[in-house]
């Protein structure tokens, strides 16, 4: 299925023409002539990595890549893909396991996130909704959680500040006969390692870049923070240009505001973390639901910048139903 593509490259114009395709295992966006993103529905992923859905590559509307994929370091890192690595006994995230009685070690527990179906791809709104139903399975292939996932792809509207937001919704149901209760290696006692939610890796070239929130700039000091919006700034090899990508929650998501996973140093990557240090229960007949904007832009942010962004992702969200 295809929308009308945009004729015209120009970042300035005909940018809120958003079109897609799909070749039976990925969605491809583009915006304004250029693809800026593609969603790998179908990975071919080894089961050690936990195979899931991921967006890769993010380009900004003036081409420049934002994400990385299976960088040598942690190969399970995809990206942006929704990835919890404590649920209950399973892995969701990819790698060995962190658990208070083992540490970090091979625990033959990595499950898949597995396509069922696009329920509806509709380009009525602003940009271009799609809806997904997925199963969470363990590595033995038992069902253990029923997603519902919404993505919208659309070009903000801000003058000078050439951007476009990835809208993203997930509900989450327990189809286990069993409470499962969600945490991360935080809640499992190592200290300052909450990951898990909706994860951003970015390129090699952005380590050592700057955060930025409603407190302010920084690096690292933001690991664990919590703000309604958190924005990361990079700078790319070859280009030299600068990118930024910044992260919005729903006021409406359980615990809100939550924390986020933010790393400049060791590399770049930033999360939404609404288990970081604590366990959230997901019982039979209450699902748990968490909705989010990302929005990639081109060049660096001061306060002022960050700000109207974070409030045009917000709008967005809010209007997208």
């Amino acid at each position: 299925m295809n929308s009308p593509a945009a004729t015209s490259t120009d970042t300035a114009v005909d940018q809120a023409q958003v079109s897609y395709s799909d070749d039976g295992a990925a969605l491809t966006f583009a915006a304004g002539g250029r693809q800026i993103a593609t969603y790998t529905y179908k990975p071919t992923d080894d089961q050690y990595e936990s195979p899931r859905p991921y967006f890769h590559p993010l380009t900004t509307l003036g081409g420049d890549e934002v994400t990385i994929f299976r960088p040598w370091d942690h190969v399970w890192h995809k990206g942006l893909s929704l990835a919890l690595p404590n649920v209950g006994k399973d892995n969701f995230w990819g790698g060995a396991t962190y658990t208070r009685a083992t540490g970090y070690a091979n625990l033959d527990n990595n499950g898949a996130m597995t396509h069922g179906a696009f329920t509806n791809i509709s380009d009525s709104g602003p940009g271009i909704t799609a809806a997904e139903e997925l199963v969470w399975s363990s590595q033995g292939g038992t069902p253990v959680i029923a997603e519902n996932r919404r993505f919208n792809v659309q070009v903000l509207d801000i003058p000078a500040t050439p951007a476009w937001v990835l809208l993203f919704e997930t509900e989450l149901t327990n189809i286990s006969p069993e409470v499962i209760e969600i945490g991360s290696p935080t809640t499992e006692g190592r200290d300052n390692a909450g990951y898990g939610g909706l994860f951003w890796r970015g390129p090699r070239s952005f380590t050592g870049g700057q955060f930025r929130s409603d407190a302010g700039a920084g690096q690292d000091e933001f690991m664990g923070t919590r703000s309604e919006w958190i924005a990361f700034t990079g700078q790319h090899d070859d280009t030299c240009r600068f990118s930024t990508i910044t992260f919005v929650e729903d006021g409406s998501n359980p615990g809100a505001p939550n924390q986020w996973f933010a790393r400049s140093s060791m590399f770049a990557c930033l999360g939404s973390a609404p288990f970081f240090s604590e366990v959230v229960p997901l019982t039979a007949g209450q699902p748990l639901k968490y909705r989010y904007a990302v929005v990639i832009s081109d060049g660096q942010v001061d306060e002022r910048s960050a700000a109207e962004l974070a409030g045009a992702a917000k709008t967005a969200l809010q209007a997208w139903s």
